[in-house]
């Protein structure tokens, strides 16, 4: 049975949950990075956190399938959605590689790029709450250029990172595996930049 009103604090709730959600998973990360210690028990919390993150992504959706006139564009909630989840799906991927290759502890890079990420979706989660009302567009745009920010230094921090692994003499396994998981990382803050992007869009086109 199809709804015919719009649920709208049903959907901005859901990107709140989501956004929160992929926060939760940086700061999750940041600890994987940074202490190194009961790895797999913190793997298994990121892990966690991804799941909850398909949750809400497909109940998103569900709803969006279910909903005949909805508070955004159809097109703007599944994309707002489905890159937030690429976000922990990303972070998820990279410290699923590191206990595959079985690191035995992070390069710096890795711990900057984690800080990138919880910085980032920190802002991420702090704009969500402006597409419920479609105001205050100059602190949208204020966070906006911070994300932009710290993707252009997550950029810088994959340079550098590479460089170093192709010092002599340089390790082509170990250069292997930490190119993986650092384009990895760098790659959610990319998909971070996308969000803010998003949001910043729709608000242009609904303030």
């Amino acid at each position: 049975m199809f709804n015919l009103m719009p649920k709208d604090n049903v959907f901005f709730g859901l990107f709140e949950k989501s956004a929160a959600n992929a926060h939760e998973t940086a700061n999750a990360l940041v600890e994987y990075m940074e202490r190194f210690d009961d790895r797999s028990a913190r793997a298994r919390r990121i892990r966690e956190f991804e799941h909850v993150g398909d949750e809400l992504t497909h109940e998103t959706i569900d709803r969006l399938n279910q909903t005949f006139i909805t508070p955004l564009d159809r097109e703007d909630i599944h994309e707002l959605v489905c890159r937030v989840d690429d976000v922990v799906d990303l972070i998820d991927r990279a410290v699923e590689r590191t206990e595959i290759f079985k690191i035995e502890k992070p390069i710096v890079e890795a711990r900057e790029l984690a800080v990138c990420l919880q910085r980032g979706t920190g802002f991420l989660r702090d704009m969500m709450p402006h597409l419920r009302n479609m105001k205050d567009m100059q602190a949208v745009r204020r966070m906006v250029l911070e994300v932009h920010r710290l993707e252009s230094e997550a950029d810088r921090v994959e340079h550098n990172a590479l460089a170093k692994l192709f010092e002599p003499p340089a390790d082509p396994i170990h250069v292997i595996k930490w190119m993986s998981i650092v384009e990895t990382l760098e790659e959610a803050t990319d998909r971070c930049e996308d969000v803010a992007n998003i949001i910043e869009g729709i608000i242009l086109k609904n303030a």
